[in-house]
């Protein structure tokens, strides 16, 4: 299959279902051969990634399904080596697997946050030690860490999430830093969007506003031998695209014998920089209206 991504080998976890199904299919649409990664199946007992391939195929795509587990060490590197095994190298990277056990955090306890942890943030890490030494050898490589508005706003009951989202963020900003001179682009998404994780957190109407196959153009973007950016955080969702930014506030210079005391409104003091409002369910239901 021709298109942008031909000849590309892309690497895409949690893609059985939702905005991994999504991204799986579009990157191939586009050319890419595609590892289908996810270890999860269907009321059938059907292996979930080998029905996506199975779409991919028949779509005159290529594609291998692989059901490791991104959760330890030696499952990412297996993941990895499926592409290496089936395509020979390793292009892309989507890192998206993931999991939720939301509770409020006075009552939750381990349960509620290592499993979490260990799919989100240890995974992605995982799987992206395993990727980077095939791609820093190649001179190339796009990697995409799918973070979450709950890890840049928070949301109730997720702090566990929250933690691992966000924490994605930080090894995205490192990872680029690191990978800028070996062309290795590494840019974070926070996807939204109506999926099976998330469906029971959206607002009623809002839902069928929010299909995966509206951010799967961002996953596209990102992909592309012709992008030029890393260290991104990009906000996608019914359509919608934007950047989300860390910023810093003017704050205040104490002279000498001043007490910070004094100053402490100030210090806070975030209008100079026009921060945006959180993403939360009433604020997305405003957005997508009419």
């Amino acid at each position: 299959m021709t298109g942008k991504l031909a000849e590309r080998v892309a690497v895409v976890t949690g893609a059985g279902q939702g905005l991994g199904r999504s991204y799986a299919i579009g990157l191939a649409a586009q050319g890419a051969k595609v590892v289908v990664n996810d270890i999860g199946k269907n009321d059938a007992g059907t292996w979930t990634a080998e029905a996506v391939v199975e779409e991919i195929l028949e779509a005159g795509g290529d594609a291998v399904a692989n059901t490791d587990s991104v959760a330890s060490g030696d499952g990412g590197k297996a993941i990895v080596q499926a592409a290496l095994d089936h395509f020979g190298s390793i292009d892309i990277l989507v890192s998206n697997a993931g999991i939720e056990r939301n509770k409020s955090y006075a009552k939750s306890d381990e349960s509620h946050w290592d499993p979490v942890i260990d799919v989100h943030l240890n995974g992605t890490h995982h799987l992206c030690h395993a990727a980077w030494p095939h791609m820093k050898e190649r001179g190339h490589g796009r990697v995409i860490l799918v973070t979450s508005p709950s890890g840049l706003w928070g949301n109730f009951s997720q702090a566990s999430y929250a933690a691992a989202k966000m924490g994605i963020i930080g090894l995205a900003n490192v990872l680029a830093i690191e990978g800028k001179r070996y062309g290795i682009l590494v840019n974070s998404l926070a996807p939204i969007a109506t999926t099976p994780m998330s469906a029971h957190t959206l607002p009623p109407g809002l839902g069928e506003k929010l299909p995966p196959d509206l951010v799967t153009p961002a996953i596209v973007k990102l992909a592309s031998d012709d992008l030029d950016v890393t260290g991104a955080v990009l906000v996608a969702g019914g359509g919608w695209f934007t950047s989300a930014h860390i910023a810093i506030a003017p704050g205040v210079h104490l002279k000498p014998g001043e007490q910070l005391e004094d100053h402490w409104d100030q210090v806070l003091d975030g209008s100079a920089i026009e921060p945006g409002a959180p993403l939360d369910p009433d604020t997305l239901s405003a957005m997508f209206s009419g």
